[in-house]
């Protein structure tokens, strides 16, 4: 009777897989030796491969490229990194190997650019692409760098007011776009995205605002869906929508000539994930080529802005299971030496799925269980809702130490959890480890962040730590 961990992995998915493996008992990922990492540095960590995020942004480029070569499109391609996904600076310098841009969504972004040109890692020539609603301080900061020589920095206009206000602040012309307020999916409470101009009202906002406007050149329409790019009837529709407005807008206003489909690629969420990235690709680009030979435009160059896609399997979790409850008869609670709403919130907030796998101890039986953090609060668990699947792990021995990890978590964690800041119960921040490959092909560790201690958490607080309290 096959009653390991592994024989349960082997008859319900293809395993191994690109990036998971077995040395023995132990799971590697991109051949990184997990155990010997969670023994080197303890348990709970966080940790960057930041190969990966390299890798992610290649392959993109090569799907693109392939799709421009077999659909003979006329226009560029440009790859945008969303800032929002992760403002770490490791991760902004490995995105920026790779000869890529910037879309930024808030006033603070902007000096994290500055930043980066001050270190030499961007260049006037790299797009800046700003998202958001625009308050003061954004709209001071957008035009202290178009002022700076930056013309590559384009505003894109989410309200009716941002056109004055940029054209008030910044000293000669400047490019813009216009962010086009898409219909959301039916099963959303409300109908049209809050950001963005209508699509009815896009030309005519072009015609009164801009069109006369010496100063403002459009330059770019900016297409996003909040559910991301998916081969369903709601995407294609709304991308058709976007191409007519598009065309409608190119024959009156010669200077539009780039269109930014946004993000949205998803990631691998589970091991029995599919998606053919090529195909969507392949049909986007021959869907706007159909649409602008019918209208006889012009094809328009290429943004994305892809920020999960970047960033998210390059971050992984790894916790220690602490003491096993056996609630009922049925339910075995299995707590971790964390907090699932402090460290990976996306699971407690919008029931996220990540892969979860068990890092040791593959060679052992298996049992199901749920998974529960250290807070007080109930909604702090991990279960099959999240996990798509019951959870099955190898079976708790108090003797013998289980390790788990969570896999593609690169995204959004950090800064939706306040990343070194309070935590909810005051559970510590794990520490963060950063791994790399030297010139030789040799993984090397750097820990970026300790692990919280209390008198961080105090100081946060209010309390006066002295030397002595430390």
């Amino acid at each position: 009777m096959n009653t390991k961990y592994i024989d349960l992995i082997d008859q319900t998915y293809y395993f191994p897989q690109e990036e998971f493996n077995l040395d023995g008992e132990y799971l590697q990922f991109h051949g990184i030796p997990l155990n010997e990492l969670v023994q080197k540095y303890g348990s709970p960590l966080k940790f960057t491969y930041l190969p990966k995020i390299s890798d992610n942004i290649l392959r993109a480029k090569n799907w693109f490229a392939n799709a421009i070569e077999k659909n003979n499109y006329k226009g560029k391609y440009h790859y945008c990194y969303c800032t929002k996904s992760s403002h770490f600076q490791h991760v902004m310098h490995e995105a920026l190997k790779n000869e890529i841009h910037m879309e930024t969504s808030s006033a603070f972004d902007i000096n994290i650019i500055e930043k980066l040109k001050k270190d030499g890692k961007l260049t006037d020539q790299t797009y800046v692409i700003c998202n958001g609603f625009k308050r003061e301080k954004y709209i001071d900061n957008i035009a202290r760098l178009i002022n700076s020589g930056h013309q590559n920095c384009v505003p894109i206009i989410d309200n009716y007011e941002e056109i004055d206000l940029l054209s008030d602040a910044i000293n000669d012309t400047f490019k813009v776009g216009i962010r086009i307020a898409s219909e959301e999916e039916p099963k959303f409470e409300f109908y049209t995205s809050r950001l963005g101009i209508g699509y009815k009202n896009i030309v005519p906002f072009y015609e009164n605002q801009i069109k006369d406007n010496d100063k403002v050149e459009l330059k770019m329409l900016h297409f996003f869906i909040n559910t991301g790019i998916r081969d369903n009837a709601y995407y294609w529709n709304e991308l058709v929508k976007c191409l007519k407005v598009y065309v409608r807008l190119k024959k009156i206003c010669p200077s539009l000539d780039s269109l930014n489909i946004g993000g949205g690629f998803p990631i691998k969420n589970s091991l029995a994930f599919e998606y053919d990235y090529q195909y969507m690709i392949n049909e986007i680009l021959n869907q706007i080529n159909i649409t602008c030979s019918e209208a006889d435009v012009p094809v328009p160059h290429i943004f994305t802005e892809f920020g999960s896609f970047t960033v998210g399997e390059s971050g992984g979790a790894i916790y220690e299971i602490l003491y096993q409850k056996q609630q009922n008869d049925r339910e075995k609670w299995n707590m971790i030496d964390s907090s699932f709403i402090t460290t990976l919130p996306d699971t407690w907030a919008i029931n996220k799925r990540f892969i979860m796998l068990p890092i040791n101890r593959w060679n052992d039986e298996y049992e199901r269980v749920l998974l529960g953090g250290l807070t007080c609060d109930s909604d702090d668990y991990y279960n099959s809702e999240q996990n798509m699947n019951a959870i099955y792990l190898p079976r708790y021995k108090r003797e013998k130490p289980l390790y788990i990890g969570f896999f593609n978590t690169g995204a959004y964690q950090e800064s939706i959890g306040g990343y070194g800041g309070l935590q909810h119960c005051l559970i510590p921040q794990p520490k963060h480890i950063l791994i790399d490959k030297d010139e030789n092909g040799n993984f090397t560790y750097k820990q970026f962040r300790a692990q919280q201690k209390a008198e961080d958490l105090l100081d946060i607080l209010g309390y006066d730590v002295t030397a002595e309290d430390e």
